[in-house]
């Protein structure tokens, strides 16, 4: 009996004790949370938003004037006739480029004033024809009186210096051969002009029957019309600039994103880079895409500023076989400039971390108040890819590390070397954070924290 009663006194020493130094251990202050500097992987993206866009358009307008007077038709839309989401054919051409047979029908100008046009050209060239004929026929009468004043002139020469015939007679025949010399070159240069006539009147009636055929608006290409913006009835003026009637897609498996990326973001993006991206209509599918050169370059020049922000214009490429994507759906993307499978990373709450003026160790406290308090320009290299990170000694105080860094993916970023060059540990604990200590027994909202002795509250 005597031998339980020690042990139990024992006991309750001992158990004393280690409740002593646990309420003193545990007591107000701070309690550091560490993760460690480790090799991982990284997936650097550059964020950005953009639009679907046909890889090419061609936007069909009319080269004449006129009233519409009818839509082409497909009997597979709705309205019977080419709408939105329509398929057209383009015209079919032969071996030397010309066209064999024209394109789908798209839409009728009204063609009568142009009939009348093409009519009357064709009358002016069928009285140009006639006009050659005549001058042709007038030809031959001239060559007939010429040869017949040459023989004429000749006798007269011949009989003149004997005698058989008289001066005026002499200079009648002459005159009679230069006057049909003339008229026959007279004659000849009629024929000339009615054949430039007649080169007159053809290019006319080309020009009048095209302006004809111009009121047929067919398909140029094989594609999808994914903008009709015209309707029966409706005047279409061709002045300065073709009107924009119908909008045609070539091909819908290819599209291009336009996607808007911020000036500071745009240096880091390369041609070729993998390109990730989702759609608001299915957001819980992810696109790929990469970006395609415009020029020699990964973006377009021709800049845009909103609020004082510059931004431009990069192009993506992506397969859309499916054709799962929609013309002018807004994309969300995410630009990989970076993909490392082992590299050293921090966390960035390591990085943002930073402790009061009593947590830091003596000797580095003026130092880094110093380096705090240093303004950093920006052209001061110390100013970019730069950071810290603390870690605890064993005499409770922390200490800071400046380290370069490299690329981010927004939770951890790459650690490259400590300031002085010089690699940094891997598996260094690092400071993330800090939470207050809990006395126990204290005051603690938690219903799961250890609460030894707890009274009970009397019922009221």
């Amino acid at each position: 009996m005597k031998k339980i009663l020690t042990f139990l006194i024992l006991a309750g020493l001992a158990g004393g004790g280690v409740y002593w130094y646990w309420q003193l251990q545990s007591g107000s202050g701070t309690v550091f949370r560490f993760e460690e500097v480790a090799l991982g992987k990284l997936v650097a993206t550059v964020g950005a938003t953009g639009t679907l866009q046909p890889r090419e358009t061609v936007d069909v307008g009319a080269q004449v004037l006129g009233q519409i007077i009818s839509i082409g038709k497909d009997p597979y839309t709705q309205s019977g006739i080419v709408d939105w989401g329509s398929e057209v054919l383009g015209p079919t051409l032969d071996k030397d480029g010309k066209v064999v047979k024209p394109g789908t029908t798209l839409a009728q100008i009204d063609p009568a004033l142009y009939e009348a046009q093409r009519n009357s050209a064709l009358a002016t060239l069928n009285a140009a024809k006639a006009a050659l004929l005549a001058a042709k026929a007038d030809v031959q009468v001239k060559t007939a009186t010429l040869t017949q004043t040459t023989a004429d002139w000749g006798r007269a020469q011949t009989l003149y210096p004997t005698g058989g015939i008289a001066k005026a007679e002499y200079d009648q025949f002459k005159a009679a051969f230069e006057t049909s010399t003339a008229n026959l070159a007279v004659s000849k240069a009629n024929v000339g002009s009615a054949e430039a006539q007649i080169g007159v009147a053809e290019a006319n009636l080309k020009n009048a029957q095209t302006n004809l055929d111009y009121t047929t608006i067919s398909a140029p290409v094989t594609g999808v019309v994914i903008d009709r913006r015209v309707n029966v009835g409706q005047t279409v003026v061709a002045s300065l600039s073709a009107p924009s009637l119908f909008l045609i897609a070539k091909d819908l498996t290819r599209m291009e994103v336009w996607a808007t990326v911020n000036e500071v973001d745009i240096g880091r993006i390369r041609v070729g880079d993998p390109v990730d991206f989702t759609v608001d209509s299915n957001p819980s599918r992810v696109y790929h895409g990469k970006v395609v050169p415009q020029g020699k370059l990964p973006l377009r020049l021709n800049a845009a500023m909103n609020s004082n922000v510059v931004t431009y214009t990069v192009v993506v490429s992506v397969d859309n076989s499916d054709r799962a994507l929609r013309p002018y759906q807004t994309t969300n993307l995410s630009f990989i400039v970076a993909d490392k499978d082992s590299t050293l990373l921090v966390p960035n709450s390591a990085l943002r971390w930073q402790p009061t003026k009593e947590q830091i160790a003596p000797e580095v406290r003026a130092s880094y108040f110093q380096l705090k308090n240093k303004k950093k320009g920006p052209t001061d290299p110390d100013a970019h890819d730069r950071a810290m990170f603390w870690t605890q000694g064993d005499d409770g105080f922390v200490r800071y590390t400046e380290i370069r860094t490299g690329l981010s993916d927004g939770v951890k970023t790459e650690v490259l070397s400590d300031d002085k060059g010089n690699p940094v540990p891997e598996h260094t604990r690092v400071i993330v954070g800090e939470e207050k200590k809990v006395a126990v027994g204290g005051n603690s909202n938690n219903p799961f924290s250890i609460q030894m002795f707890r009274q009970n509250k009397p019922k009221e």
